[in-house]
């Protein structure tokens, strides 16, 4: 094992460098793994469709079972070497997909990327670990930023790879991934020092024992809670903006490129240059409050929007809904100790992996039954039910920091 260096003041470049590589490699496969689905089963679209549905959720019950056992596995080893095996498993998957013959090995690299891909939460752990309490949630949202780069940088260049090579992106990809395992290698120091590290037990890294975790402490299951009703009100954006726009607005697959580009650089500025500066000036309870509030004018923008130019005025209250997550994700790392910074982030991505199993499910159900006209339901009811998810966390986050403040006094 390497000896322990304290992370110097470059750590957080280092990490944020390494999430954004991740992310990058992430984003490249997004546009043409569907495609390539296509193609191997020889153009039979409804199959495809099928499938790609499959993968996404046999993607998320990976996250949901592996996570925890990742996060322990950091909190035991430390969080460089987590890093660095989760991004070499990210090239693997990407030469499994860039070689797949079959669907059998499509679905192989699902699995793979499902397990590996968990560099964003020991990402947290790291900066829970390097950050004062009081600065962690400018630091998640810069990490928010890393992923928002990489989405807006990955798909726009997956898509021209793609237009030469369906296989090309994933060869891109995986150098992407091997070229980060080796600048982690060389260059991200460790953080969790060997003081703060605690024994590896199945019982705490299975998703039930991380999910205990959260009971631990008085206001933790209850800022948990909230967490869960805000990623599955989140799960709205990806699953219903295309349809939902084409079917009220009858957007052209240019208008969403454009749109979904809006989202995404309108994401990426407030986690890089609001999230911070309004933590600062707010305190985290505040600017929490505040950022779930804009998602829940947004929401309501997006639902009742008689017009697509309305619709798009929305997206700036949702990307400032952006505030709330680290704020939130802050607030939690502050009721655990520091050897179990990384046993929360598991525990917390597979809260998100539960969302992200029955989210697609629940808003395409319910944009379904609006589109047929079904129980009289309104055009927007999807997007009606994430601000009413988003209102719930609202007032759930106020009654949970309520009982603390008046314990304390």
């Amino acid at each position: 094992m390497l000896r322990y260096r304290p992370p110097g003041s470059a750590a957080f470049i280092f990490v944020f460098v390494t999430v954004a590589l991740d992310m990058v490699a992430l984003g490249i496969v997004v546009p043409v793994l569907p495609k390539l689905i296509i193609q191997v089963e020889h153009g039979n679209l409804a199959s495809a469709a099928t499938y790609s549905g499959i993968f996404a959720t046999v993607w998320a019950a990976m996250q949901f079972f592996f996570s925890p056992v990742v996060g322990a596995l950091s909190d035991r080893f430390g969080r460089r070497p987590i890093i660095l095996l989760s991004n070499a498993g990210l090239a693997l998957d990407y030469l499994v997909m860039a070689l797949a013959p079959s669907l059998a090995w499509l679905f192989l690299g699902r699995v793979l990327s499902g397990i590996t891909a968990s560099s964003y939460a020991t990402a947290n752990s790291y900066i829970a670990d390097v950050t004062p309490p009081e600065k962690r949630a400018a630091r998640f949202g810069m990490l928010g930023a890393a992923f928002g780069l990489g989405f807006i940088i990955g798909p726009a260049f997956g898509g021209l790879l793609g237009g030469i090579d369906l296989r090309l992106p994933f060869w891109v990809a995986g150098a992407l991934s091997l070229a980060n395992t080796a600048y982690g290698y060389f260059i991200l120091p460790e953080s969790l020092k060997p003081e703060n590290r605690r024994a590896f037990a199945w019982r705490r890294a299975s998703p039930v024992g991380a999910l205990r975790l959260l009971r631990s402490h008085p206001e933790l299951l209850g800022l948990a809670a909230a967490t869960v009703l805000m990623f599955l009100a989140h799960e709205s954006l990806p699953n219903v903006f295309v349809l939902y726009t084409d079917y009220r607005y009858h957007w052209d697959a240019t208008t969403v490129g454009l749109a979904l580009a809006c989202v995404g650089i309108g994401t990426t500025v407030v986690a890089a240059l609001i999230v911070g500066p309004a933590v600062k000036r707010l305190g985290e309870r505040r600017a929490l409050l505040l950022g779930q509030t804009f998602g829940i004018i947004g929401f309501a923008i997006f639902a009742f929007a008689p017009e697509g130019w309305i619709y798009i005025v929305g997206i700036a209250p949702i990307a400032l809904w952006g505030i709330a997550s680290p704020a939130l994700t802050s607030l939690m790392s502050r009721r655990v100790g520091a050897d179990e910074q990384g046993r929360l982030q598991g525990a917390i991505a597979s809260l998100r992996a539960i969302t992200g199993m029955v989210g697609p499910l629940i808003f395409t159900q319910i944009l379904a039954l609006s589109i047929q006209g079904r129980y009289a339901l309104p055009a927007g009811a999807a997007y009606l039910l994430a601000a009413s998810l988003a209102l719930l966390s609202l007032l759930l986050v106020l009654r949970v920091l309520g009982a603390s403040a008046t314990r304390r006094v």
